[in-house]
């Protein structure tokens, strides 16, 4: 994938607005998910310096926040694929829905990207060096209590959730009127949606239909954002609890023996070692 910026901005796109004051009265109705001091204090300055820096500016706080949101499901296989080689737990499912989570927030900043969301270099270092850093908060959170970094990541989020909600309300009529970018079609309809599927794991027991959204508009691009958004909470959230002891698996039950049972195994491993070997022919049999 080509990582230049686009270098021009469309000039629609600086009519677009968001109040940060309207997306915090949003946060408060919804109410802030529970946390630790710790992990709320972080997710509370990230939060607060990017409202500062981008106040006016959505489409590149946007890449800054899709850029960010990318690192956590690094930092978690980063650590599960380290728990395997080391031996100590395998969970390739588990790898498999963060992987897919990943695909989707990239292909949330590669939107971003064709709005000319990551022309100016400011914004490029700001958004790196906070990936960089993030990544490595997480991981130790990991290590320390794999919850507490689901936590984190559920809050990261609701705030997603909240803002692009605040978004698309507060420019519905502007984004009608933009079509999407090739990049957005390819994604919500023309493309393989396994990886779409794979990570709203809310829905993978037919409990739900699954998502099949339109892509006519930037209103449909924003509005799919959003919505991606919320099914990233109710993952995040089925993992914390997992993790905590307080929630069932977030792996669909028809993907936990994907890899075998044991019992069948040991069931097979017995039917084998009842075999007994044929004599072999001799050699002067004709």
């Amino acid at each position: 994938a080509d990582l230049r910026p686009s270098q021009t901005t469309p000039k629609i796109l600086d009519a677009l607005t968001l109040d940060n004051e309207k997306v915090v009265e949003r946060e408060r109705e919804r109410g802030v998910p529970e946390s630790s001091e710790l992990v709320k204090g972080i997710f509370f300055v990230l939060c607060w310096t990017l409202d500062r820096l981008y106040e006016g500016r959505p489409i590149p706080k946007f890449w800054v926040l899709e850029t960010v949101a990318r690192l956590p499901y690094f930092s978690f296989t980063s650590v599960l694929h380290l728990y395997e080689s080391l031996g100590w737990w395998r969970t390739p499912q588990l790898r498999d829905i963060h992987n897919a989570e990943e695909n989707n927030e990239l292909h949330h900043l590669l939107i971003m990207e064709s709005l000319g969301g990551n022309n100016e270099w400011f914004d490029r270092f700001v958004a790196l060096h906070a990936a960089i850093g993030y990544y490595w908060v997480v991981v130790v959170l990991f290590v320390a209590q794999p919850s507490l970094a689901y936590n984190f990541s559920h809050l990261v989020e609701e705030h997603a959730y909240v803002t692009y909600a605040q978004f698309v309300e507060e420019n519905e009529e502007l984004l009608r009127e933009i079509p999407p970018p090739p990049i957005a079609r390819e994604y919500y309809v023309n493309g393989d949606l396994y990886y779409f599927d794979k990570f709203q794991t809310s829905r993978r027991e037919d409990s739900k239909p699954r998502r099949r959204p339109p892509c006519d508009n930037m209103l449909d691009v924003f509005s799919n954002i959003r919505d991606d958004e919320f099914e990233h909470i109710l993952t995040m959230a089925a993992c914390e609890k997992w993790w905590a002891g307080d929630g069932p698996t977030p792996v669909p039950s028809s993907e936990q023996s994907s890899l075998g049972k044991r019992a069948d195994w040991v069931q097979w491993s017995e039917e084998v070692n009842s075999l007994e070997p044929k004599a072999s022919l001799s050699s002067s049999d004709p």
